[in-house]
C-alpha cells in the first residue's frame, strides 16, 4: 500500500500516547487467495508470527479475530469476478503489525463497503464475527482506502501487556503500513 497507508491508518492513533517515530516496529504480511481454505493459512500465518514475535500468549485471541476478518473479507469484500485490470484479482490481504504498546491486525480487501455488525438470533450460523472481533479485540474499525487503491482495511487493535518483552517505549502507528 506504500506511503497511502498512514493516512488509512490515522485514526488508530487518535487519543492515543504521542509517537515515537524512533521506535523500530515489526510488521508482517501476507496475501490470501480467494478461497475459504486462505481463512487456515491467515490463522497459521498469525500464530508464526506472534511466536517470532514473543507473544505466543496472544495467538489465541488474534487467531480468533483474524480468522473473522478474513472471513468477512472473503465473504463480503472478494468477489471472485472482480478484476482490477489486465486480468488481476485484486487480493485479500493480512497485515501484522506490532508496536512496544499494541498489536495490530489489519484486512484490506477490494470493496468500497463497510463491514455491518449482525444481529444474530440463537441458531444462526452468520452474523456474529464482528461480535467476535469486538470482544476478542480493544477496539476494531475500517476506513476507506486512501491514493490510487480502491477498496478498504478492516482493522483490530490488541494493546500488549509490558511484560510482552518488549523495549518499553511508545511505538507508532504514523510509520506507515506494509504493502
Amino acid at each position: 500500500m506504500g506511503t497511502e497507508g498512514s493516512t488509512v491508518l490515522s485514526p488508530l492513533w487518535r487519543g492515543l500516547p504521542t509517537i515515537d517515530s524512533s521506535v523500530v516496529s515489526d510488521s508482517a504480511s501476507c496475501s490470501l487467495p480467494h478461497r475459504f481454505e486462505a481463512v487456515r493459512s491467515a490463522r497459521k500465518f498469525t500464530g508464526a508470527t506472534l511466536d517470532r514475535w514473543g507473544l505466543a500468549a496472544l495467538v489465541d485471541d488474534v487467531a480468533l479475530v483474524v480468522s473473522e476478518l478474513v472471513t468477512n473479507s472473503l465473504r463480503y469484500g472478494a468477489v471472485p469476478g472482480d478484476r482490477a485490470g489486465d486480468g488481476y484479482e485484486a487480493p485479500v490481504r493480512l497485515h501484522l503489525m506490532r508496536w512496544t504498546t499494541r498489536l495490530v491486525c489489519a484486512v484490506r480487501d477490494p470493496s468500497e463497503a463497510g463491514p455491518v455488525a449482525g444481529r444474530a438470533a440463537a441458531g444462526d450460523e452468520c452474523g456474529r464475527g464482528l461480535f467476535l472481533v469486538e470482544q476478542f479485540s480493544d477496539s476494531w474499525g475500517w476506513h476507506p482506502l486512501a491514493g490510487t487503491l480502491r477498496g478498504k482495511v478492516v482493522w483490530a487493535l490488541f494493546g500488549l501487556p509490558h511484560e510482552a518483552g518488549l523495549d518499553g517505549g511508545d511505538g507508532g502507528l504514523r510509520d506507515g503500513f506494509p504493502a
